[in-house]
């Protein structure tokens, strides 16, 4: 438990950020599982189509740090690469 009272406010504080974090987090990994299902099902226009809201997407949490910038980049190149594969 906390005990000084700038350690109960951390603890407040962080109870936030993580329920943002996890909103957020939540909604990029759900946008990569739809345009994975339209690369799956072969429906390059409507991948295509989603792929700037993916990009600003992802680097939106990267810019908040809830991921890494690198990882964020490495995610958006292997998508398009399989995009363009298609």
């Amino acid at each position: 438990m906390p005990n000084t009272k700038s350690a109960i406010r951390r603890v407040r504080r962080v109870k936030k950020q993580t329920l943002t974090n996890r909103l957020r987090k939540s909604k990029y990994r759900s946008i990569i599982r739809e345009i994975n299902l339209l690369i799956s099902a072969k429906k390059k226009k409507d991948a295509i189509k989603l792929l700037p809201k993916l990009n600003s997407q992802i680097m939106k949490i990267a810019k908040k740090k809830v991921i890494d910038k690198k990882t964020a980049s490495r995610k958006i190149s292997r998508i398009t690469k399989k995009i363009n594969k298609l």
